[in-house]
């Protein structure tokens, strides 16, 4: 279908689209059910493979940090004369609003609470359940999270920039199927990329409006209802469709940038006003038991006492983290080049962790601090009774409130947008063959299903269908990522020996002419005697 509105690649989007309508027919035609459903699936799926994803993560961790200390490391996406279209603090702000904003509001300070008050194991409100709950966040949010997004987003930027490739998930595989990406094996990887990525979004989406829906009821006594949760999507996701307008070097860059600023103000004041002596401290204890105990905590699977906690929290993020990773990495991939591997690997694995930690510190950590001067414990009872309000109860023990609290709405909206924006964005170009830049009707068509899946997971069951959603879709592509960190490495390796043929060859020619000129002057001197 080609026209001024769309320009798709039927064999991905017309499959997609179908698959899409089905589960929102279904969905609504079976109703209230489908929250029990969706419980079943979830408890089978991190019962079943909840090992496969826990080793598999730690795989990818491991992989990018030998890609950004090997042989690899000098390789530049784009080339050795490719210019970096972004500034390196451009580049760390979408980096932070594509891959982590909206869901660092939500739960920031629910998370870190929540394990100190109902641990996996362990004395609730102690001292140790509340290093124990920095420890788990920090392993939820940090370097294996964007481990995952660097893969997937070096794996496109390399293929599409070195290799002239389509910016689509099937071109990762070309190292292994050749041609074969162009046919039905290659529409398949694209249409699991897509319904991964539009579930990754929703249950991020989800999220934020649940949020925002618990900001105004705190602001203005709105209710919290699913209905009040659906026309707010619906009004949200039409604020992003006029964004969509302006793409990615306008709309999505200056929504990005502002968000980091808005979140910046927000930690600062959080740093100013609150227990500032304790942050910094926690922070630097809260790093050195990550470290510390980084192997033992991302390899526990709860073998020897299993209550069902893992599947609800570590095997979801991973299984969340890894249905975003089309979105995400796409999104890097796109304004990444330029960049060497090792800077890249670098800068997508650490640089938006460490930031993740501090805001993880300064919110989550905070709150923990101050419940444990109250006995009762009243406010972190009251932060687990409703997570989608946990921020405004947080900002409710400080001055200005109110003000917080609204910037907090606020912010949780712009993140909203920015995703939405990144998101119909990146699904248009998978749809569309790999285009960047599809026609602004296709992006519209993709940011209100993104939209419409939203709502209907919060029809459907709320926290549990979102999470649900996340888990389903990001099986089967977990599978897909293994196989594509085989290929990333068979790419570059390919792209080495190139590069060092090139390089033997251009120093043998260098040599040569070099030998002809001393042959030369030997003959002229000669001449001369």
């Amino acid at each position: 279908m080609n026209n001024k509105y769309f320009d798709v690649h039927a064999p991905v989007f017309w499959p997609a689209t179908v698959l899409i309508i089905a589960f929102i027919a279904i969905t609504i035609i079976v109703g209230e059910p489908m929250e029990n459903i969706f419980d079943q699936i979830q408890v089978f799926i991190t019962d079943k493979t909840g090992w496969l994803f826990i080793i598999s993560v730690n795989a990818f961790i491991v992989f990018c940090f030998y890609l950004g200390f090997s042989k690899f490391g000098n390789i530049k996406l784009g080339g050795k004369n490719a210019e970096t279209e972004f500034s390196t603090s451009a580049w760390f702000a979408m980096l932070f609003s594509a891959g982590m904003g909206i869901g660092l509001l939500f739960w920031g300070v629910a998370e870190p609470v929540s394990h100190y008050s109902k641990p996996p194991y362990g004395e609730p409100f102690s001292v140790a359940s509340a290093e124990r709950a920095m420890n788990l966040t920090f392993l939820h949010w940090g370097f294996h999270a964007w481990a995952i997004y660097a893969i997937v987003a070096l794996a496109l930027a390399f293929f599409t920039y070195n290799r002239k490739l389509p910016l689509t998930i099937r071109s990762i595989f070309y190292p292994i199927l050749g041609d074969r990406i162009h046919g039905w094996i290659g529409d398949v990887i694209d249409v699991m990329a897509v319904l991964a990525t539009l579930f990754g979004l929703a249950t991020s989406l989800g999220f934020g409006v649940q949020q925002v829906n618990g900001g105004l009821s705190y602001l203005f006594g709105i209710p919290v209802s699913t209905t009040i949760q659906v026309l707010l999507i619906t009004g949200i996701t039409i604020v992003a469709t006029f964004s969509v307008f302006s793409g990615i070097d306008k709309g999505v860059k200056f929504l990005s940038e502002w968000n980091v600023r808005i979140a910046a103000i927000m930690l600062i004041f959080v740093l100013i006003v609150g227990p500032t002596l304790f942050i910094f401290r926690s922070l630097i204890q809260n790093l050195g038991n990550y470290i510390n105990q980084i192997i033992q905590v991302s390899t526990w699977t709860e073998a020897y006492r299993d209550n069902g906690w893992q599947g609800s929290w570590t095997i979801f993020y991973w299984a969340w983290w890894v249905s975003w990773s089309p979105f995400v990495g796409m999104f890097i991939a796109r304004v990444s080049r330029g960049r060497t591997i090792r800077e890249f690997i670098f800068g997508v694995l650490l640089v938006p962790a460490l930031l993740t930690f501090v805001w993880l510190t300064a919110m989550g950590g905070s709150a923990i601090f101050m419940d444990m001067q109250n006995e009762g414990h009243q406010l972190a009872k009251d932060i687990v009774a409703d997570e989608s309000t946990a921020l405004f109860v947080f900002l409710h023990e400080f001055p200005l409130r109110t003000i917080g609290s609204a910037v907090g709405v606020l912010l949780v909206i712009s993140f909203f947008v920015t995703s939405s924006d990144s998101g119909s964005l990146v699904i248009d170009s998978i749809t569309a063959g790999g285009k960047l830049d599809a026609p602004v009707g296709q992006r519209i068509f993709w940011a209100i299903s993104e939209g419409a899946v939203a709502a209907v997971l919060l029809i459907g069951g709320g926290l549990s269908a979102l999470q649900t959603a996340a888990i389903t879709t990001g099986l089967p592509f977990l599978v897909v990522l293994l196989i594509m960190m085989y290929s990333l490495y068979k790419g570059l390796q390919n792209e080495y020996a190139r590069n060092e043929a090139l390089k033997k060859d251009l120093d043998k020619k260098s040599y040569e002419k070099n030998l002809a000129q001393i042959v030369q002057k030997n003959i002229q001197k000669n001449k001369s005697k």
